[in-house]
């Protein structure tokens, strides 16, 4: 195992799991599975969200409100003013800071959020690696299944023997990961890596999805978006609207923006910005369903905050 970086936690094999990632899709209901672990197992929340990390759209990008962040500490949400543009290697970097903090005071770290390049970063490492055609991602699991891990850690040992040492018995995730990225750039994934930062060791961490039916997914979408009308999500859009920022400015970006802008323009009716606020969040929650299906296969996966039952993976050394 690699020495851990700079503010990483230093999470060695055998340990305790440190770190539980609660993912899902917008209005899945990840949020509220994330804090009812956090109270009952003294947790702490970190963000995972590209767009809940700034200050000015609290009521659009769903943050957790006033009675959540008094129950627990809530890291990472509403801190970058929406001038400023993250990228995921600033969000790496800080919440590499606060998982090390909360490992340091012996807590759970219950990383949320649908952001996935966020989530693979954390887990995988960040490396500027070219996407993978899905046609390469699908062959690889298809070489996993059929030959098993025994012949493709093996295989793999020839062209990345790093890669094929470290990576944890059954861990299917990034033995597919290492082979698809051979396959498709003809370099080994640990000399990637070693260019950039490396994932949370194998054993510090673990998963859970989830996956409401669609038809279930896209009610709750359609009533969030709704509320967040009701709430004064366009007095909060003319207030980001009126700093007059940079066409580019990913804060703009944000699922809602772009319907009350133009209703605030007087383009669309409140209604019809209603409608398009629902049709794009069903779509954005679509391709975080599609993401999670393709990147995270073996992460396992409820259909509810409810359906999620267990103790808490802490396991603290004896």
């Amino acid at each position: 195992m690699t020495e851990p970086m700079s503010g990483e936690p230093n999470l060695s094999e055998p340990g305790p799991i440190a770190v539980l990632i609660v993912a899902g899709p917008t209005a899945s209901g990840k949020s509220a599975l994330a804090l009812r672990l956090a109270r009952d197992w003294g947790g702490e929340i970190v963000n995972a969200d590209a767009l809940q990390v700034y200050a000015d759209l609290a009521i659009l990008t769903a943050r957790p409100g006033p009675q959540a962040l008094k129950d627990v500490p809530h890291h990472l949400y509403g801190v970058v003013d929406g001038a400023e543009a993250w990228s995921t290697g600033r969000w790496l970097r800080a919440a590499r800071a606060v998982l090390a903090d909360i490992h340091r005071r012996g807590r759970l770290a219950i990383v949320t959020g649908g952001t996935g390049l966020y989530l693979r970063a954390l887990t995988e490492g960040l490396a500027d690696i070219p996407p993978i055609p899905e046609a390469i991602r699908a062959a690889a699991r298809g070489e996993l299944d059929a030959d098993g891990e025994v012949r493709v850690r093996a295989r793999l040992a020839q062209f990345d023997p790093a890669a094929a040492q470290r990576i944890a018995a059954g861990d299917r995730q990034r033995l597919t990961r290492a082979l698809e990225v051979w396959r498709a750039t003809g370099r080994a994934w640990s000399d990637w890596l070693a260019d950039g930062a490396a994932g949370l060791p194998a054993g510090s961490w673990s998963a859970v999805a989830i996956e409401p039916p669609r038809a279930e997914l896209y009610a709750a979408c359609d009533a969030r978006a709704a509320r967040m009308l009701d709430q004064g999500a366009a007095a909060e859009v003319s207030r980001l609207l009126a700093r007059d920022l940079p066409p580019q400015s990913p804060i703009l970006k944000a699922v809602g923006v772009r319907a009350i802008s133009a209703h605030l323009a007087g383009a669309l009716s409140l209604d019809e910005a209603l409608d398009a606020m629902r049709r794009d969040t069903r779509h954005y929650a679509k391709r975080q369903l599609t993401w999670l299906r393709g990147q995270c296969p073996d992460w396992p996966r409820v259909s509810s905050p409810e359906a999620f039952t267990g103790a808490s993976p802490l396991r603290r050394a004896p």
